[in-house]
């Protein structure tokens, strides 16, 4: 079984910085794409960043020039700098995988941590 593990998530002021991280691990043979969306209530689960597995990046609009993907593939990690963190950034971040195990691909979902940014 595989299984995401996120961690990183709280309460920022408007202006402030957070970082989260998301941990695959279970039989893994290799993890393809990787990513974070969010939730806000109310509203659909929007992509917010997305990284291949040889490191080209994808963001959306509204994070681009203040939030930061990266990945540490050793470890089947993933990351998310969030800076100059906005109350529209309030939501559940939900990491995502695509990871290979044998010979089969499958998506698999993180909890979701919480982000609230005051204002």
């Amino acid at each position: 079984q595989v299984q995401l593990v996120e961690s990183g998530g709280g309460l920022v002021q408007a202006g402030g910085s957070l970082r989260l991280s998301c941990a695959a691990s279970g039989f893994i043979f290799s993890v393809n794409a990787m990513g974070w969306y969010r939730q806000a209530p109310g509203k659909q689960r929007e992509l917010v960043a997305t990284i291949a597995s040889g490191g080209s990046t994808n963001y959306a609009d509204s994070v681009k020039g203040r939030f930061t993907i990266s990945r540490d593939n050793a470890k089947n990690t993933v990351y998310l700098q969030m800076n100059s963190l906005k109350p529209e950034d309030t939501a559940v971040y939900y990491c995502h995988a695509g990871v290979v195990v044998i010979a089969t691909m499958a998506n698999y979902w993180g909890q979701g941590t919480q982000v609230t940014v005051s204002s």
